[in-house]
């Protein structure tokens, strides 16, 4: 199954790098390119990509609100932001958004590739060292407290198996071959863990985990 994505970045030189590497990977297929946030939301609702790799800084509609947008509309939707710039108000924003992975400009092609993968699976793309950011701003930042730790006691003993694994960085395919599953049934207690803790996404998991003491060290990726 070819993996589709949607590149929004105002440089077309950059675009038609990444496009590049991109298409040089079997199983991916550049479908679109947006050289604004406005195109970006436009041709998510037209071609519905798997995966789109969005710029922060874009002229007009930039990068952060684009994604708003476009996970407003689609929960589902699958967004990497790229940035050349290493800033937390950046990944933060990005997060906020809803964004679902992170990476930096300077990344390497392998990586670039990688991360597409990862995202396309549905796993959040955070590094041990961005994670560990995310925390210490959600631990100080006490508007984005997780539920109540009361409610760790309705999942069953196999969802808080998977919930600790998520909060080490592990994703779903590296958490099936732990506990030696099938990769769809993690999905499905991933789901039912956000669901049961009334979390957004996979990031706020691992914020939790760590607020309410259930793990104290990201797993070295």
């Amino acid at each position: 199954m070819t993996t589709r994505v949607l590149l929004a970045d105002d440089q077309e030189l950059v675009r038609a790098g990444f496009r590049i590497i991109l298409n040089s990977e079997p199983g991916i297929a550049v479908v679109g390119e947006a050289a604004d946030g406005a195109d970006a939301v436009r041709l998510a609702a037209d071609l519905r990509p798997d995966v789109i790799c969005m710029d922060v800084q874009m002229p007009g509609t930039d990068g952060l609100e684009a994604t708003r947008t476009i996970v407003a509309a689609d929960p589902r939707a699958a967004v990497l932001m790229l940035t050349t710039f290493d800033r937390d108000d950046y990944l933060f924003a990005a997060l906020d958004a809803g964004a679902s992975g992170f990476l930096l400009k300077t990344a390497s092609p392998e990586d670039l590739i990688a991360a597409v993968q990862v995202v396309a699976r549905g796993d959040a793309l955070l590094s041990p060292r961005v994670t560990r950011r995310v925390i210490e701003r959600a631990s100080a930042d006490r508007g984005h407290a997780p539920a109540p730790a009361a409610r760790i006691d309705e999942l069953t003993d196999r969802e808080n198996e998977v919930l600790l694994l998520v909060a080490e960085g592990l994703s779903n395919a590296e958490i099936a071959a732990r506990l030696v599953v099938g990769e769809a049934t993690v999905k499905t207690h991933v789901s039912n863990v956000l669901r049961g803790l009334g979390l957004r996404d996979r990031i706020h998991a691992v914020i939790y985990a760590y607020e309410n003491g259930l793990t104290t060290g990201t797993a070295e990726r």
